[in-house]
């Protein structure tokens, strides 16, 4: 058997005792598992927060750095392609996809539950309606979209343009080569 084999196997079964052992931890010890996860998530929310809206500040920046670059020229896919779908349609499409079926369903839902229990602060009241319609716009505004948009041109360009895999390995293949 291959090294690469071995290795591939191991992180199948590490993958998989973890994923047990954290399912049994579930079952068996709810409180304990529910009081770790809470501590946790309070935890990485308190320090870590800067960083997440730092991050996704940064994929906003980013995003329209690449589109005004030289790179914002990079077709995706050969030369010699033609797109399938005008560039209307395309955007009506990842809109739809991306956005459709949550509108539905969380255009209302998020901000009554920001309103009605916010994160910070006394609900029901002026601050907490305010409060909510912020929170709705950061989840539905422009940093998510900037998010989406790197990733997908990752994706996108080492698929259609180096001939790698549909996988988010192959964004890391710059730097991770054969490994």
């Amino acid at each position: 058997m291959s090294k690469k084999r071995i290795n591939e196997n191991i992180v199948f079964y590490v993958s998989v005792l973890l994923t047990v052992a954290f399912i049994i931890w579930g079952i068996f010890f709810t409180k304990s598992l529910s009081t770790i996860t809470t501590t946790f998530f309070n935890g990485t929310i308190d320090y870590f927060g800067w960083i997440y809206l730092g991050s996704a500040l940064f994929f906003i920046l980013f995003s329209v750095y690449l589109l005004f670059s030289k790179y914002g020229h990079i077709r995706l896919g050969k030369e010699t392609d033609k797109p399938e779908f005008k560039t209307a349609s395309w955007l009506a499409m990842l809109f739809g996809a991306g956005s459709g079926v949550g509108i539905v369903f969380w255009s209302v839902a998020e901000p009554v539950f920001h309103y009605t229990s916010p994160p910070t602060g006394e609900g029901q009241t002026e601050a907490a309606a305010n409060l909510a319609m912020e929170y709705t716009f950061f989840h539905w505004g422009f940093h998510p979209w900037a998010i989406y948009t790197v990733i997908g041109l990752a994706l996108a360009f080492f698929q259609f343009n180096k001939g790698l895999p549909a996988s988010v390995s192959s964004a890391f293949y710059p730097l991770l080569k054969e490994k």
